[in-house]
Formats: C-alpha cells, sequence, structure tokens
C-alpha cells in the first residue's frame, strides 16, 4: 500500500471539510425553511380560528397593514392576496418600510 503525501491528504480533507459545510448549510435551510412554513401556519391557525389575544379583525388588520412593506416581489404579494386584498396584489412596497434584502428572508 502506497503513503499518501501530507499534501495529498491535506487536499482530501479539506475537500472532505467543504462537502460538510455545505451539508451543514443545507441542513441549515431547511430548518430555516421549516420554521418559516411552521409560523405561517400557526398564524394562518389563528386567523382561522380567531384564538388570541388579538381579535379576529385585529390580526388581519396588522397583517395587511405590515406584510405589504415586506413582501417585495409581486408573485410573493399574490399568494397573500385573500389576506390582504387585490388591492395590494402586484404593488411595490414603500421604499421605507422594507429594505430590499427583506425578501431574501421570506
Amino acid at each position: 500500500m502506497v503513503k499518501r503525501s501530507i499534501a495529498e491528504r491535506l487536499a482530501q480533507l479539506e475537500a472532505q471539510r467543504k462537502s460538510l459545510q455545505t451539508k451543514l448549510g443545507k441542513q441549515e435551510r431547511a430548518k430555516d425553511t421549516r420554521r418559516k412554513v411552521l409560523l405561517g401556519a400557526f398564524l394562518l391557525h389563528r386567523l382561522e380560528k380567531g384564538q388570541d389575544s388579538f381579535s379576529k379583525e385585529q390580526l388581519p388588520d396588522w397583517l395587511r397593514r405590515e406584510l405589504p412593506g415586506f413582501i417585495s416581489r409581486d408573485d410573493d404579494a399574490a399568494l397573500f392576496a385573500d389576506l390582504l386584498g387585490d388591492t395590494h396584489a402586484g404593488k411595490a412596497p414603500a421604499a421605507d418600510k422594507a429594505p430590499a434584502s427583506a425578501s431574501a428572508h421570506s
């Protein structure tokens, strides 16, 4: 059996490190996505049932005020047309409400 040089072993370890870093990044993104899905499902459930310290009107009103400033893409706004009403779908958010990078968090 031929021994590999230190440089070859280091290169192999570096490749393994990069592979594991990539895998870790994918796991973290999957966890982040799952958290967002669960939080959204929770909010939708509370909206439907009206079970919150918010009254049945307060949470939808709050979402109608705040969500358009967070959503920057027309396709995303269309997903919330039922909550926001057709008047908000397709409108760009106010520049002072949310930075352009906010859509990267959704």
